[in-house]
Formats: C-alpha cells, structure tokens, sequence
C-alpha cells in the first residue's frame, strides 16, 4: 500500500465520513472516474487528484465543509467553473476539492441601486443577461465570459476587454461574503462606495481562495451605452501597433476596449472563424468607443488621426453592428483559434506599462527563438495586459521545461521593465517562483503575515500565490546561477 493510500484508508476515510454525515453522499465525490475532472483547472500540465470532492448547494456546504477540514487539519482547494489559467484551483492530494459551481442562482438585480447580488457560481455573462432587461450590464468580461463563473472572477481578480474604461474585478464588486476556515461567515463591504476601517474587499480580490471561501457577491451594474463604434487598424510591424496604443491615450481618449493581435493569432483566427482580420498585417488593433452620440463622434474623428499619423496601413470602422460582431468574436476566439495549431498550449499573462509594450513583444520573439517554441500575442493593449501563447508538444521529452524556462524570461522581463507578473490569471502554481523576483523576503513576509492571521493552519489552498522565504531564496540562487552560466 502506498502512503497516499495508507493515508487515505486512515485519516483520509474519517474526513470523508464526516462530510458524507454533514453534507450527504450524493455531494461527495470519491471514485477515481468521479475526481478525474477535477484534476486540473483549463492549465492541464499541473494535475493532481484530490482525495474528495464536495459539491456545494448553498453557504452552508461550504460552513460544513471549512469547519470539518479546519478541525482535521485537511487542506481545503476552492474551485469555481475550472477556467483558471495558472493552476490556482490544482486540487491538494490529501485534500478536499471544494467546488462551488452548483451556487449559481442570480439572488437580485436591482435597477434603482444599479446592482445584482449573485452566488459564486453565476457566470459572467448571466450577469450581464440578466441586467440587460433593465438597461444595465456588468462590465469586466474575460474572453472566457460565457464559461467562467463570478466567484472565480473576484479570487482571481478577473479583468476583460472593456476594462480599460470601466475596470477589473475588484472596481466593480460592492460586497462579499466569505467563509474563512473555522466556518465563521464574513460580510466585507456594503452597498456605500465609502467603507471604514481597512479595505479588506479589495484584500480578498485575486487573494485565490488561500484566505476564504467567496459565497455571494454584490456587483456594480453600470448603464449600457448609447451608442458604441468600433475600429479595426492594420499595421505593419507590431512596433507601430504598440506606440499607436500610447498614443490615442496620450491623446485623452480612454476607449472602452482596446486590444491587440500579432500575425500567428490574426492568422489562426482569420482561419478559425472568418473575422475579417487582414492576413498581410504585422498586427491589429480593435477599438471600442462608446457613451454618448456626441462624445463618441468626437473620440472617433480624434482615434481616427492618431492611428494614421501612427503609421496604421488601413482603418475600419464597423459599418454595422454585424460586422462588429464578427471582430470582437474572433478577438474572443483566439485561444481555441491558436489551439488548433498545436497539440498544447501554455498562455500566460504579465502587465507592463504601456509604453513599454513593444519593447516586450520583441523580447517575446527573441526568446520564443532562443526556446525554438513559437508565441502568438493576443492581449488587452489598452492596459498592458499581455497573454503571450506559448505553442509546444507535450509528448516531446524537453518540450515543458522549456515552456516553463520561456515564461519565467518573459515573466521576469515584464518585472524588469516596470510591470508585474499578471494582470488577470493570478499566480496560483504556474508564477510560485516569480513571486521571489517581483517581491523582496520583506514583502513576502507581510504577505504570509496576512495569510497566517486568517488562516493560522495554513489549510486553505496551500502552496499556491504566496512562497516561503526559503523557496524565495533557492530561487533567486538558482536564476542568478543561470544567468551566471549564460554570461561564462
């Protein structure tokens, strides 16, 4: 018998037992062929199976649940929809797998205070469904919108191609309640945009489950526009593309979308789902604007002089609202786009002040040579949130490892330059390491500090976003003993 089965057929059965008696059978999950979807979230290379998995129906599975692995002493994962994109939900092997999913009721929409309260499970885009009968919406909305669900948003500080205007998560979400890890059940925020005391909303935004469990949110709703335009510029060289996005900002529009794809992902997706996109350009950019008839007018005629006098080959303004329809869908489509060219893919996302986005993008193409692994770029230009794809075949013998060696170069140089290691996909497993490079032992330090204070066993999704300080220190030896080698 191994040890995990040992283990299992021991303190493991007692848990399970527990929460069969607290929750009911038919919510706990053990058979292997039961667990196996639940092994991974939509970063397939890290898997691990959980000793069970709980089903959740309401705050009180999940009260249930954190009470009975805090008094065991057993590891406690939260996973919402699985789309998370850096390992965040891998389930812990002596583990429970809390998944929330099941909570998916829209509890209120209310059109007077412009705001919906919804369990975590809701998914992004019923929000928005929802909202819509009243002229509202929700704005932050991931390309994964019709998949990814509203408590995964806010543990991962989700942000979405009209975030540049109106903000990621945590700029729209009013209220929380969170379940710690002795079961007590914490209302965080309110329906003032004011709160006294330490803003611990903000704290629990991209906090990825290690400091509570999320079972209701209060979301912002904001008016849908009245009128909405959209561009499509071609440029020549993914240099150009770049600085045209510093300069319509710099020219006081602060359009509500604005992203960018180099040539692999205009032509992956150009061949996927017909967009339109023009197969001769180094890159494109889509621009929404929108807000009043009068207001967008002027944007437009100002975006329109910038992008030309930014060396734009060709300027499209969606002449209805199909034609727009058809542009933002293949932007939405690129991942599976991309995913079709190759037998895996690892994306990953670092931020970078916006100036410096064409600085990165071609130190993106120097290293994806050095790895000989080909990168497709398709990303929310507007606020520098780059999603590098990294395109690989797992069957290849080196192949992960040197996938990993190429995110770490451009994780690290999007630190170097100014930036930050994500902006919206959290750090979960797949940024453990570059925490160390982003942070000093000082701040790591204040990091577990808060960690220890809400979850004092260290049960709650353990060994995701935040290292150790001795974890910090084997990895800055070891990167400094690379570069050393690299330079001898």
């Amino acid at each position: 018998m191994s040890d995990r089965e040992s283990w299992q057929a021991g303190h493991g059965a007692g848990i399970v037992a527990a929460l069969r008696d607290a929750i009911g059978a038919d919510r706990i999950l053990t058979a292997r062929e039961q667990v196996a979807p639940f092994e991974c979230d939509a970063l397939p290379v890290y898997c691990e199976r959980p000793l069970a998995v709980v089903l959740a129906r309401d705050e009180e599975d999940v009260v249930a649940t954190a009470r009975l692995c805090h008094a065991k002493g057993v590891p406690l994962v939260t996973r919402g929809a699985g789309t998370g994109l850096s390992a965040g939900a891998r389930p812990y092997g002596r583990g429970i797998l809390l998944v929330t999913a099941a909570m998916s009721r829209i509890l209120s929409v209310s059109p007077a205070s412009m705001t919906a309260r919804a369990q975590p499970g809701v998914l992004n885009e019923q929000l928005s469904t929802a909202a819509a009968a009243h002229g509202l919406y929700y704005a932050p909305d991931p390309s994964s919108q019709i998949a990814c669900s509203i408590g995964g948003n806010v543990a991962e500080n989700a942000g979405g191609v009209h975030c540049l205007k109106y903000g990621v998560t945590v700029h729209n979400v009013l209220a929380l309640r969170l379940v710690t890890i002795d079961g007590e059940v914490l209302e965080i925020g309110g329906d003032c945009l004011a709160q006294p005391g330490y803003d611990l909303l903000a704290l629990a935004h991209g906090s990825e489950g290690c400091l509570g469990i999320i079972t209701e949110v209060t979301v912002k709703l904001i008016p849908l526009p009245e009128q909405t335009r959209t561009l499509m510029a071609d440029f020549s060289s993914v240099r150009a593309a770049s600085d045209a996005v510093s300069a319509i900002v710099r020219a006081g529009v602060i359009p509500a979308a604005l992203e960018m794809m180099d040539a692999l992902a205009i032509s992956a997706t150009e061949e996927f789902c017909h967009a339109g996109y023009a197969l001769d350009a180094a890159a494109i950019l889509i621009i929404d604007l929108d807000g009043a008839p009068e207001e967008v007018a002027a944007e437009l005629g100002l975006v329109q002089e910038v992008l030309g006098s930014s060396g734009a080959t060709r300027v499209q303004l969606a002449r209805d609202g199909e034609q727009r329809q058809r542009w933002w869908k293949g932007r939405k489509s690129a991942f599976p786009a991309i995913g079709r060219l190759s037998p895996d893919y690892y994306c990953i996302d670092g931020t970078v002040p916006r100036h410096r986005i064409g600085d990165v993008l071609e130190a993106i193409q120097a290293f994806s040579q050095r790895y000989d692994l080909r990168v497709a770029n398709v990303f929310h230009a507007g606020d520098g949130n780059l999603h590098p794809i990294i395109m690989f075949n797992g069957r290849e013998g080196d192949a992960l490892d040197r996938v990993e060696q190429l995110a770490a170069d451009i994780l690290e140089y999007c630190i170097a330059v100014g930036g930050t290691i994500t902006g919206e996909h959290g750090v979960g497993i797949e940024k453990f390491n570059q925490m160390a490079v982003q942070f000093s032992d000082a701040e790591i330090g204040q990091f577990l500090a808060i960690k220890q204070a809400l979850d004092p066993k260290g049960l709650l999704n353990p060994d995701k976003l935040i290292p150790s300080l001795a974890h910090c220190q084997e990895y800055r030896a070891l990167r400094e003993g690379q570069v050393e080698g690299t330079n001898g």
